[in-house]
């Protein structure tokens, strides 16, 4: 997970270019795929808000913008690209 690896906040996802966020974005998959295989979870709707959650993070400044989820387990993306990586799996 070469570029998953280096996003340490959120802010490090508006430094990517477009290819990279695909990237990205599959590399998260990856690790909610991994992680809900092992602990369960919900996974379709964690996959399915992979994307918006990475355009809401490329285009928003969230130290002033505010997202709000519905349900948990939408925001899996949201939890590992926001400092929580580390911890997901707990």
């Amino acid at each position: 997970m070469a570029i998953l690896d280096k996003i340490k906040q959120y802010s490090d996802v508006k430094n990517l270019d477009i290819d990279a966020l695909s990237v990205l974005a599959d590399e998260v998959r990856e690790r909610i795929i991994s992680v809900t295989l092992s602990n369960g979870g919900h996974l379709a709707s964690s996959l399915g808000a992979t994307d918006v959650i990475l355009a809401l993070l490329y285009v928003f400044d969230f130290s002033v913008d505010k997202i709000i989820f519905d349900v948990g387990h939408q925001a899996y993306a949201y939890k590992i690209l926001t400092e929580r990586n580390s911890t997901f799996n707990t």
